[in-house]
């Protein structure tokens, strides 16, 4: 029951952020209001404030932010970080849209714009980075080859240096794949990670 509860939540949300993006795409992002991404999407007002709090929540909530920590595991391979984030984009850039055969300007990363042209979206963004920065530096911590501090430092670096490839595919205007800009910007990060490391020693006890 659990398992087709949240399929039917996942829908509703994908239903809510398409309503919504067309209507950005329409109108502009500050004259949408929620009562009418509500409507379009058929649902209640009270529906779309409990899935995502605000208008900015609808274009930066994904998956990612519900993810239990065993689903995170899987997602994110601590041996191999970045690889397994480059992965994961590249299967979700070739994600169809529900419905269309993805043609130009309809693929799952047509939100990304907003993050960049809308202040308050990129607000909101590095709310959320900073959250998944907090929820992978325990990940890569188990694996026992870093240090806490380092493990927070590629956490975040991984984080935010992602939604840095976004921005420069932006600032490019989108032509090529946004995992080409994620991989290239991500190559130093992967050089580092997988250069041999010294054994990671305890932090001294307090006397």
């Amino acid at each position: 029951m659990t398992g087709l509860r949240e399929r039917w939540r996942l829908k509703a949300m994908r239903a809510i952020q398409e309503s919504a993006l067309d209507l950005f795409d329409e109108k502009g992002f500050g004259a949408v209001t929620i009562e009418e991404i509500a409507a379009a999407a058929e649902v209640s007002p009270s529906s779309v404030y409990r899935y995502f709090g605000t208008k900015e929540g609808i274009l930066v909530a994904d998956e990612f932010d519900t993810m239990s920590p065993e689903r995170l595991k899987e997602f994110l391979d601590p041996r191999d970080p970045v690889g397994s984030l480059l992965r994961a984009v590249r299967a979700y850039e070739a994600a169809p849209v529900p419905g269309e055969a993805a043609p130009a300007g309809r693929s799952p990363w047509r939100r990304v714009r907003y993050f960049f042209a809308e202040p308050s979206v990129r607000t909101a963004v590095c709310g959320t980075l900073d959250r998944a920065g907090q929820r992978i530096a325990p990940l890569i911590a188990e694996s026992g080859e870093v240090s806490r501090t380092q493990a927070r430092v590629i956490a975040n670096a991984l984080a935010f240096g992602y939604f840095a490839a976004l921005e420069q595919w932006y600032l490019d205007g989108g032509e090529r794949p946004i995992a080409d800009y994620v991989e290239e910007g991500m190559r130093p990060l992967s050089a580092l990670w997988s250069a041999p490391r010294q054994p990671v020693k305890p932090p001294p006890r307090r006397t």
